[in-house]
């Protein structure tokens, strides 16, 4: 089946969330970032970029009902003192969409951009169609001026056909090798895939034709290179790195950000292994799964299963998550079970 269609609706919802967090993080301050009920950052960007998607996919794809599988909700915006925040949101939705011709002259309350966000109120789940939004991933980044994503997908019956995916502080030449003389015509990418169709990447401003990008061809552990978050380092990445024999430090980089540039090559290994008790939330994967998968990589579990995003709101796996290429699969997962059962560890 051709998702021509919705794909076309997912890189515009896309692209206009991503000018909207653009523009406040232009100017955000730490004053700015709110702190939600579970004690998480948030930003008028992390909103507006839901409100943004929601309110496109609705216009654009015109559905019965859009079921939208997303991280925000609208829970703290609607208590009592966060009315002033709320006016600033909806003022950054309506400013977002009315730079898009098509959508000039359309009224917008406060109302509406609430209830666009409780769109993403949906479960998700293995049967019909379901769009999984995380409006701003790597908000900690997004806070420091860094790395962040808006990651969107599309499941069909559990499955991940479609993954549009903005990154707007990734280099389009390469994540890895970014100088103080890198062009700001070169920052910004947008990585798009759909099942059967590879994975393509282009400017974020529109001006350049995609591009098909495969995931690194190397096969010598020693000269693979490594992405971590800037989160608290896990031990049992460093154990694993040594069995494999990796020399390079790890590269760092916030958010789905990581699945974008191993899609093209820029590394061959993250590993994401979480403390116990955590669980997995589709919308910090969906994307990011497709986009690397459909060029040529691999997104696994511990075992080797390939990550099920059929369960609901969060995914059902075991013992971590492997994103890798097929040639380096096999040693790496040898590494991840020698690791552990050595150590002893439970996730």
């Amino acid at each position: 089946m051709s998702y021509e269609k919705e794909l076309a609706a997912a890189k515009k919802a896309v692209s206009l969330a991503a000018r909207l967090s653009q523009e406040v993080q232009k100017t955000l301050l730490q004053s700015q970032v709110w702190k939600k009920s579970d004690r998480s950052p948030v930003t008028a960007a992390d909103y507006g970029s839901q409100a943004v998607v929601s309110l496109v996919l609705e216009r654009e794809l015109q559905p019965d009902k859009l079921s939208l599988v997303a991280e925000e909700e609208t829970g703290d915006l609607r208590k009592k003192g966060s009315e002033l925040f709320l006016e600033g949101i909806t003022t950054l939705v309506k400013d977002t969409l009315a730079s898009e011709e098509s959508y000039t002259g359309s009224p917008l309350s406060t109302d509406d951009v609430l209830n666009a966000i409780d769109c993403g109120k949906s479960e998700g789940g293995s049967s019909g169609s379901h769009w999984v939004l995380d409006p701003i991933d790597g908000t900690r980044g997004f806070v420091r001026g860094e790395q962040y994503a808006v990651g969107l997908a599309l499941l069909v019956e559990g499955k991940v056909v479609l993954g549009v995916m903005a990154c707007p502080n990734l280099p389009l030449a390469s994540a890895i090798c970014v100088t103080d003389n890198s062009s700001q015509e070169d920052i910004g990418c947008l990585f798009f895939a759909t099942t059967g169709s590879g994975t393509y990447v282009q400017s974020l401003k529109g001006n350049s034709l995609p591009q098909k990008v495969r995931v690194s061809s190397n096969e010598n552990l020693d000269e693979a290179k490594f992405l971590e978050s800037y989160h608290k380092p896990i031990p049992i990445h460093g154990t694993i790195a040594k069995k494999l024999g990796i020399k390079a430090l790890p590269v760092r980089l916030d958010s789905q950000a990581k699945y974008a540039a191993l899609s093209r090559g820029d590394a061959e290994i993250y590993l994401r292994f979480t403390l116990n008790g955590y669980r997995e939330c589709i919308w910090d994967h969906a994307a990011g799964s497709i986009i690397t998968t459909e060029a040529g990589g691999v997104v696994c579990d511990a075992t080797g299963k390939s990550l099920d995003f059929s369960k609901g709101k969060y995914l059902a796996h075991k013992t971590g998550i492997i994103v890798t290429t097929k040639k380096l699969k096999p040693w790496i997962l040898k590494a991840v079970r020698e690791s552990i059962e050595e150590e002893n560890l439970y996730f």
